[in-house]
């Protein structure tokens, strides 16, 4: 576990350094699933909302066409939160699922090594999950969106053009001529 700027980074990874997966699998090892099992009240412990991130080695994914490690670790990463929630974890502390393939090796000397194929999960500081609300465009529940004045005035005058230009009994849509499809 490491303290980010974003939140605590936990690298899922056991103490023998095994993969947490088989080579080209989503399916979590058994021990992988324990150590799983064994952090959700941790992660119960504390009200903010986690993001779960999947990795791949650097060995290229090849059995099957247009499916890569990008495809591959995201698959891990869903694996890994269907893990956490079927012990016991609310499925709302998901904030995001995130596959990042090779991007981010934890052994960057050997990208090939076994113990590249992972699960981290970031406990998202308050900060990190208020920004990423804010990237999707989705308040937080609860919260209210604080809008300016020059936004409100904004907003008005595009809803004004909007309600202008939509078909209204003083402003019908037109008759299309022509064929139709």
């Amino acid at each position: 576990m490491s303290l980010t700027p974003d939140g605590l980074l936990i690298q899922i990874v056991d103490k023998e350094s095994r993969p947490m997966f088989d080579l080209g699998s989503s399916r979590l090892k058994p021990y992988s699933y324990l150590i799983l099992k064994g952090i959700v009240s941790l992660i119960n412990s504390v009200p903010n909302k986690i993001s779960v991130s999947g990795h791949t080695d650097a060995l290229s994914f090849q059995t099957m066409q247009n499916f890569t490690n990008w495809e591959l670790s995201a698959e891990r990463a869903n694996a890994a939160r269907r893990a956490l929630v079927q012990n016991g974890m609310s499925e709302e502390k998901v904030a995001e699922i995130v596959g990042l393939a090779s991007s981010r090796l934890l052994d960057k000397e050997n990208p090939t090594n076994p113990i590249n194929r992972r699960i981290s999960i970031l406990v998202l500081s308050k900060k990190s999950e208020a920004e990423l609300n804010r990237r999707s465009n989705t308040p937080e529940a609860g919260s209210t969106q604080e809008t300016s004045p020059d936004k409100t005035e904004t907003n008005q005058k595009n809803n004004q053009i909007q309600n202008k230009n939509a078909p209204s009994a003083q402003n019908p849509v037109p008759a299309l001529k022509g064929n139709t499809v």
